[in-house]
């Protein structure tokens, strides 16, 4: 189709989020709600690897390396974010 033909407005306004009822916020709670899911299947490994119920170990040792790192990606996300608002209260106009 042509560069202005309705098949394109479709796609962009799609991926921008327009309509969608997508946002900043939703982004951020399915992302929250991931790590929460990550933790409490490694919290579940754990437990089972400590009660010896576990009947794949290295399963459930994965299991707790992901939510480890999983966890350290969104305390450094964090972090960022943190410094970024900071700076831009601190530039003055």
């Amino acid at each position: 189709m042509a560069p202005g033909g309705e098949a394109a407005s479709g796609t962009v306004g799609a991926a921008s989020g327009e309509g969608s009822g997508g946002g900043f916020g939703d982004a951020l709670s399915s992302a929250i709600s991931s790590l929460e899911q990550t933790q409490q299947s490694a919290t579940g490994a754990a437990q089972s690897l400590a009660t010896g119920t576990a009947t794949d170990p290295e399963s459930a040792i994965v299991a707790i390396d992901e939510a480890q790192l999983s966890m350290q990606l969104a305390s450094q996300i964090r972090t960022k974010a943190t410094e970024a608002a900071q700076q831009l209260f601190q530039t003055q106009v």
